[in-house]
């Protein structure tokens, strides 16, 4: 133990700054608007689809987040390589949802530029998910 005195003069004091290791700090995710893939197919090809069918698309990519195999050519390829094996498993992806949107997997399946466009953001959408995850798993503390 020590005997003296403690300055606590006046004036500004510095901000303390929280804990900054891994999961205490802010969240930081992007936002995106869930609109984002149905306006550009929207405006790019004058249909009228709505954020419900958003949903469609979100499920293709949930569905795609959650394949083995697919996660497995996200984490092996760049971004391009793993587009050209995301479209050839396309197809399964969306047959797996017409049920919930017949219009949209019509048009996938007939207009081959319209599939390009939802290939290409959704493989992307899909491709950064995985990595993201990855990532996320790989700096969280070891339980033991």
């Amino acid at each position: 133990m020590s005997d003296g005195t403690i300055d606590l003069s006046q004036g500004e004091a510095d901000r303390l700054k929280g804990p900054t290791d891994v999961g205490t700090g802010p969240q930081t995710d992007k936002e995106v608007p869930l609109s984002t893939l149905v306006d550009q197919l929207n405006e790019r090809f004058g249909t009228d689809f709505t954020e419900a069918d958003q949903l469609f698309f979100d499920q293709v990519r949930a569905t795609a987040v959650r394949d083995d195999k697919i996660v497995e050519a996200a984490m092996a390829n760049s971004l391009g390589n793993f587009s050209d094996f995301f479209g050839r498993v396309l197809d399964d992806l969306f047959i797996q949802r017409m049920d919930g949107n017949d219009e949209i997997f019509r048009r996938v399946m007939s207009d081959k530029q319209f599939r390009s466009v939802a290939q290409e953001h959704l493989a992307q959408e899909v491709f950064e998910r995985i990595h993201q995850s990855a990532s996320a798993e790989a700096t969280e503390p070891d339980p033991a």
